[in-house]
C-alpha cells in the first residue's frame, strides 16, 4: 500500500485530491508536520486560489525547507494546479517568491479576441515525453479540465512534459523531470484521464518502493 502526504496549506480542494489518489489505490494523509511528510512513500502539493496567499501559507507553516528537501530527496512528488505553480521562481500574479526547485516564471495568458481568461474547461495535452509512466496507457493528445488565468514558463525546456494551447499561445501543461513531476490541470476533476494519470503515479511510487 502507498502512504501519501497529501500537504496542508489551507488552499482548497484537499479531500477532492485524496479522493482521486484513494481510487487509484493510495492511502493519503493530509498533513502539515515535517515528520509525516518526509517519512511518506510519496508526496501530493495541491492547490488553488492566488499565488501570494499559498506561498505565505507554507512559509507561516515552515513547510517551504521540507518540501525541498523532499524533491532533493528523489522521492516522488506530484504538484496540482498552484501546486505546479508554487515550484516556480515567482508569479506575474503577485510579488512572493517561490519555491524556486524549477528555473522559470509564472506568467499570465495573453489576452485575445474570442478567448476567455481564466481559462475553464477541457482542453487537449500534447505530450512532449509521451513514454513518461505519467501518461502511460492515455489516449493520445486526452482531455483534461483546467482552470488558470497564469501558466508555468520553465527555462529549461527538459521540464516540459506535456503542453496545452489557449489561443494562440501553446504553454506548460506539465512538468516531469526525475521524481518532480506537477500538472497545471486538475486530475481530479478529469474523468477516467485523470484517474488514470493519478493511478500512473501510485503505481510509479509502488515500482520504486518495490
Amino acid at each position: 500500500m502507498v502512504n501519501l502526504a497529501v500537504i496542508d496549506y489551507d488552499t482548497g480542494n484537499l479531500h477532492s485530491a485524496c479522493k482521486g489518489l484513494e481510487k487509484a489505490g493510495a492511502v493519503p494523509h493530509i498533513t502539515n508536520a515535517a515528520v509525516d511528510i518526509l517519512a511518506a512513500d510519496a508526496v501530493v502539493l495541491p492547490g488553488v486560489g492566488a499565488f501570494d496567499p499559498a506561498m505565505r501559507n507554507i512559509r507561516e507553516r515552515n513547510l517551504e525547507e521540507t518540501i525541498k528537501q523532499v524533491v532533493a530527496s528523489g522521492k516522488p512528488f506530484l504538484g496540482i494546479c498552484v501546486g505546479l505553480q508554487l515550484l516556480f521562481e515567482g508569479s506575474a500574479e503577485g510579488t512572493e517568491r517561490g519555491l524556486g526547485i524549477v528555473p522559470g516564471m509564472v506568467r499570465r495568458f495573453k489576452n485575445e479576441p474570442g478567448i476567455t481568461i481564466p481559462q475553464i474547461g477541457w482542453n487537449q495535452l500534447k505530450f512532449n515525453q509521451p513514454d513518461h509512466q505519467l501518461w502511460q496507457d492515455l489516449p493520445q493528445d486526452p482531455y483534461v479540465y483546467f482552470v488558470n488565468s497564469f501558466y508555468a514558463d520553465p527555462q529549461e525546456s527538459q521540464f516540459n512534459s506535456a503542453m496545452v494551447t489557449h489561443g494562440s499561445q501553446t504553454v506548460t501543461a506539465a512538468i516531469a523531470h526525475d521524481n518532480l513531476m506537477a500538472v497545471q490541470f486538475h486530475p481530479e476533476k478529469s474523468s477516467e484521464n485523470g484517474l488514470k494519470i493519478l493511478a500512473n503515479f501510485v503505481s510509479l511510487v509502488q515500482n520504486q518502493k518495490s
